[in-house]
């Protein structure tokens, strides 16, 4: 990375939010009080689903329980990086660091784009062919399918990251932003830049559109399939279901792909900025609330997880 002068450049400057003091305090406190809220719904999730025998069984709540370890991974990726650029103004980032920040942050979206895919096949499999749903997604092949959504998440951004990583950067240093993305980090490199751009287009846009294409089958086929029921009763509940699903879905996608209608002009930044933060800092608080909240399995399995520890605290208490 030799600029202009032949000196090596061996940092990067994040410019952040760039808002009086007054503002980034009032910034700073409530990302805090976000992530940690953050991190305890989710944790909260995983607990209750790896304690509770009923839930711990079932398909789409072993689903659910990986999908918060990576909600949980995704958000530590980046706020707490931001909340130490709020804190102290500093913004300076080594080029490895910054690189490896790119790297999780994009494999862990990719996992939670799989994950969603996996989540919406699940429900395909359980309201389109309940008859064989038990022998498909076995306990076995659950976690089989686990396993594939980490790993081909991790895969994915291995060739882009190695490519940036052997791009010459000239200077200046500044990235426009609260966090490595190859976006403005490729506007810093040395031309040519070859392909690198290219492929780094081709693997992002590959990721998201074949999961959103997926998603978008996959929950089309079962509604039409609940549409055609007959049974009002199971009709209610199936779509009570699925409806947080694709909340869930709708949020996440949404958000990602606004990055990519975004116009150019003055304002992209300040805009980009915006919808990161609404991908990685809001969505994944919502998400644990929309589960949960709209869940009665969740909600049932809590209350006897209260009912447990109740009981519990109750026969010390008379010993």
């Amino acid at each position: 990375m030799e600029n202009s002068t032949g000196t090596t450049l061996q940092e990067f400057v994040l410019l952040g939010f760039q808002f009086d003091p007054q503002k980034q305090f009032i910034f700073l406190i409530f990302f805090a009080i976000l992530y940690v809220l953050t991190l305890v719904e989710n944790i909260a999730i995983i607990i209750l689903v790896l304690i509770d025998a009923h839930l711990s069984q079932l398909p789409m709540y072993i689903l659910l329980s990986n999908f918060s370890w990576v909600e949980m991974c995704y958000v530590t990726a980046t706020v707490p990086r931001m909340l130490y650029d709020l804190a102290s103004s500093c913004g300076v980032i080594s080029f490895q660091v910054c690189l490896f920040q790119f790297y999780i942050l994009f494999s862990l979206g990719s996992t939670e784009f799989f994950f969603l895919s996996a989540m919406a096949l699940d429900r395909y499999l359980a309201i389109c062919h309940p008859l064989h749903y038990s022998q498909i997604m076995s306990p076995k092949s659950c976690y089989l399918l686990v396993a594939i959504c980490w790993i081909l998440g991790f895969l994915g951004y291995i060739v882009p990251v190695t490519l940036i990583s052997k791009l010459n950067f000239c200077g200046p240093n500044i990235i426009d932003h609260f966090l490595c993305d190859p976006g403005p980090i490729l506007s810093l490199a040395c031309p040519p830049l070859g392909n690198v751009p290219f492929i780094c287009q081709i693997v992002m846009h590959a990721i998201f559109f074949s999961n959103v294409i997926f998603v978008v089958v996959s929950y089309g086929i079962v509604i039409f399939t609940l549409l055609k029921s007959s049974n009002q009763g199971s009709l209610k509940k199936a779509f009570s279901t699925i409806s947080m699903h694709l909340l869930v879905v709708t949020l996440f996608y949404g958000s990602v792909g606004g990055m990519y209608l975004i116009p150019g002009g003055e304002s992209q930044a300040e805009l980009t900025k915006a919808i990161t933060v609404f991908y990685t800092a809001i969505t994944p608080f919502v998400n644990p609330l929309i589960y949960s909240l709209r869940n009665d399995q969740v909600k049932k399995a809590l209350c006897r997880l209260l009912r447990r520890n109740m009981r519990l605290i109750f026969m010390r208490a008379t010993v």
